[in-house]
């Protein structure tokens, strides 16, 4: 919970404000069940009508106080929370974005998810629920009992007896419950998962026919959350019975002791009335003290995870400029015997090498796994290589800040997304790029036609993911993007499946025409896409099996050579 207070220390004299207040507040409602014991014993046995009046108005003055304090202190806190939750979301959202992709790997998506969401919504209803209840109850039960001391220690001896067994019944639950709820939102992680991926995949889920399947998977994610959370609800659920058995019991018997004395002169039943209030509001503090601690209980579990994320240090660090000296005379991209493991034991990549001038294209091609993409990924940096060096301009990419590498690239990825926005916003990317800047790309991308014949133009919206426009249709505009800020070098992973040869080849075109001074790097599974390049590298298996043109291929690589006539018996197509 440092963690926590680390965040509720900006707020730290708008709290005491706030607690200030609801101190009163609670002081002034401490002192109504005094006023009316002094009535009944006091004020109303001489008869007097006008003291009576005069101690209810204050009564009447002292209910007022109290709910005005109450509700600006609530008011205060549901500030406090919404503010610190709020801030909580925002460190949380930006460290997500920051984490490496090994990094989310480890924590999965998933996870990530739900402790922006439901971990998040735990802290701030504690946040809240502390503020309110948690000057008020534990006030209203320590000066419960020094009110009722002043008025009977008998009595109030009665009540104190019965404390020590639900402090411990409070405690031992909530010492249980901690883990039991981190257990659940492990539980909540799972299930977030499996709706994600089958929101993902519904097209090809009923294409198959295996709603049933995913329901069915679903199911087992649903009731394995709704067990690990009956367990800790009914764990917890012990707290509450429990405590106001106590309370309960300890109220039958100042009943009983109060008419006992009663009986004997001992005391007045003003008195018994007063206790029998106080009684009551130190059971509903007490209650409340629960409550607090069955949320405390949620929070603690939902802090620490989302702790563990905000507090994960940065494992792509920026390296000292001495570490990998500079190479000047260097071609503009190099890979230098680059190799690199996933997971730490077979590679991926092996002894990789190339180099590429600037202005230069490389196309890249191989089987499913080949290690196409990974390529990519370590050019961008996405992962550290595990052997060798990846230099640009002569500078090792570890020695070059993140933002000073990743403003070089234009990419289009694999698994690339477009987002709930215009198709001028889509291409533009929040960049500071002109209207004139984003026409030029769509028409380099093949884009603009189709662009152009939209109801809406540019300004038409897309939908998520954009499956409101053909896969084609989306390929180009996430090239588009791509092209959009003139980058220095670009980077086409299968960016054209989509797209039929006769498109693909004026996009490789125009690309070449218009970007002349723009390093190209071309991923693909079609030769076609890639016979134009400069260079094309072959790989199997993780390792480079050959490179060089498309002819020099298809003379001298068998691997290259089957490619090209199982896709178009060895032709040149254009």
């Amino acid at each position: 919970m440092k963690f926590l207070l680390s965040y509720l220390k900006s707020y730290k004299w708008f709290i005491t404000v706030a607690l200030i207040i609801k101190t009163a507040g609670t002081l002034v409602e401490l002192a109504i069940p005094y006023i009316l014991s002094h009535i009944l014993d006091n004020v109303v046995p001489t008869g007097q009508v006008r003291l009576v009046v005069l101690f209810g108005a204050c009564m009447l003055a002292c209910a007022t106080l109290a709910l005005l304090g109450n509700v600006i202190a609530n008011r205060m806190a549901a500030r406090v929370a919404r503010n610190t939750s709020y801030r909580v979301r925002h460190d949380l959202f930006e460290r997500i974005l920051l984490l490496s992709p090994a990094q989310i790997d480890a924590f999965t998506v998933p996870s990530l998810e739900s402790r922006l969401t439901s971990d998040t919504y735990n802290v701030h209803h504690f946040v809240g629920m502390s503020m309110r209840m948690g000057v008020r109850a534990p006030m209203l039960l320590t000066g419960g009992l020094i009110v009722t001391l002043l008025l009977d220690r008998n009595l109030t001896l009665v009540m104190v007896a019965v404390l020590p067994f639900i402090f411990i019944t409070v405690y031992g639950i909530t010492r249980r419950g901690i883990p039991l709820f981190r257990k659940s939102q492990g539980s909540v992680d799972a299930m977030v998962r499996v709706v994600r991926e089958d929101a993902q995949g519904i097209r090809v889920i009923k294409a198959l026919s295996k709603i049933d399947y995913e329901t069915e998977k679903y199911d087992k994610a649903n009731r394995r959350l709704v067990e690990d959370e009956q367990r800790a609800s009914i764990t917890m659920a012990g707290s509450n019975p429990l405590v106001t058995f106590f309370l309960n019991f300890g109220l039958c018997m100042v009943i009983l002791v109060g008419a006992f004395l009663v009986n004997r002169d001992l005391t007045q039943p003003g008195k018994i009335i007063a206790f029998i209030q106080y009684f009551t509001m130190m059971s509903m503090a007490m209650l409340g003290i629960t409550r607090i601690f069955v949320q405390y209980s949620k929070c603690a579990a939902s802090a620490g995870r989302i702790a563990e994320v905000i507090r994960t240090e940065e494992d792509l660090r920026v390296a000292e400029q001495g570490a990998y000296p500079r190479r000047s005379g260097e071609p503009f991209l190099v890979f230098d015997d680059v190799s690199f493991s996933y997971l730490g034991k077979k590679d991926n990549l092996s002894h990789i090498s190339l180099t590429l001038e600037k202005g230069e294209s490389l196309g890249v091609i191989g089987a499913t796994g080949s290690g196409k993409t990974t390529l990519c990924a370590l050019l961008m940096r996405f992962y550290d290589v595990r052997e060798g060096g990846i230099r640009l301009d002569g500078q090792d990419i570890r020695c070059m800040s993140h933002e000073e590498l990743n403003t070089r690239f234009g990419v289009v990825m694999q698994n690339d997304f477009i987002y709930a926005d215009t198709v001028m916003e889509n291409i533009r990317f929040g960049r500071d790029i002109s209207d004139e800047a984003v026409y030029r790309a769509a028409r380099m991308a093949q884009a603009s036609e189709f662009i152009e014949q939209l109801e809406d133009g540019y300004n038409h919206m897309l939908t998520s993911k954009g499956t409101n426009v053909s896969g084609g249709q989306k390929q180009r505009i996430l090239i588009a993007r791509a092209l959009a800020g003139s980058p220095e070098l670009l980077i086409l992973d299968d960016a054209s499946s989509a797209l039929d040869y006769k498109t693909d080849a004026r996009l490789r075109r125009a690309i070449r025409e218009d970007l002349e001074e723009t390093t190209l790097i071309v991923v693909a599974q079609r030769v076609s896409s890639v016979m134009s390049c400069r260079k094309i590298l072959v790989l199997e298996e993780g390792r480079a099996v050959a490179c060089g043109t498309h002819e020099e291929l298809l003379a001298t690589c068998d691997i290259y050579r089957e490619i090209s006539e199982s896709q178009m018996g060895g032709a040149i197509l254009e």
